[in-house]
């Protein structure tokens, strides 16, 4: 279970993969104040707030894409700025993410998600799938696993540029998977879906938590929240205000502006 506290109107919390008093801004403006956050294999965390808040900075951080100004990104209790960029690499691929446009590569649906199996993989192995037919037009099976849990298995070798927008987003999960990550991050996956692609990703995503990975998933739609989170966290102009189990964050938070986001009484 997660272990956390409230501390001078923030939430510090610790988890195998976390923020630790992490700060961030850009052109000196603060986006991120003070944030503590962290998350377990197994289990889904909600980030909600209104756009604008931080979300995608906070996620980009978690994932090391980006820097923070203060506090530390932690991978197993070790800040993963102090080691050295090879072991950040090992660490940043064990954590995939989605972002909100699929941003597909050119080619077919197995290609696309195909080629995480291929940067993972020795220059032997890479000959090998090739001279096999992996790398031609003979389903992987690994890709046929992923794509059954977006619904899109007899779709592989259809044109990337085929696909509507949902599909594409379901692509873009089922290649996320294909990293093999430990931790998924999901950045607005849905905002501009339909109920039934939403559908289908919200399902996707319950299945890679149980099946052991920690998913983050930043949305501005409450109602996912309360579908798909183990817990939830509230986030406001930067800071975590609320985070804790998702039933009791929306029918008993702590923090009254919490409470007024919520009942939508408090606009930005």
């Amino acid at each position: 279970m997660m272990k956390g506290r409230y501390e001078n109107g923030n939430v510090t919390e610790t988890g195998r993969l976390a923020l630790a008093g992490v700060s961030h801004g850009f052109d000196g403006t603060d986006v991120l104040d003070d944030i503590s956050l962290g998350v377990n294999p197994g289990e889904a965390l909600a980030i909600i707030g209104p756009s604008g808040t931080g979300k995608t900075t906070l996620l980009r951080l978690v994932s090391m894409f980006d820097r923070p100004d203060e506090g530390t990104v932690e991978f197993d209790g070790t800040d993963v700025w102090t080691l050295s960029e090879r072991e950040r690499l090992d660490i940043r691929r064990r954590v995939g993410m989605v972002f909100q446009e699929a941003n597909l590569f050119d080619g077919t649906v197995h290609r696309n998600v195909r080629y995480p199996l291929g940067i993972r993989q020795s220059w032997p192995d890479r000959i090998r799938n090739w001279l096999s037919g992996l790398g031609r037009r003979k389903a992987n099976p690994v890709v046929t696993e992923h794509l059954q849990l977006v619904g899109l298995e007899d779709d592989q070798f259809r044109p990337a540029s085929s696909l509507s927008g949902g599909e594409a987003q379901r692509v873009a999960f089922a290649r996320a998977l294909s990293s093999a990550p430990e931790f998924l991050l999901l950045d607005e996956p849905t905002s501009d879906l339909d109920p039934r692609n939403t559908a289908i990703l919200e399902d996707a995503i319950d299945a890679a938590r149980s099946r052991g990975l920690g998913v983050v998933l930043a949305t501005h739609d409450m109602h996912q929240a309360e579908r798909v989170a183990d817990r939830t966290a509230v986030m406001l102009e930067g800071r975590i205000i609320e985070c804790g189990p998702t039933e009791q964050v929306f029918t008993d938070p702590e923090d009254p502006r919490a409470r007024k986001f919520i009942d939508g009484e408090l606009i930005y």
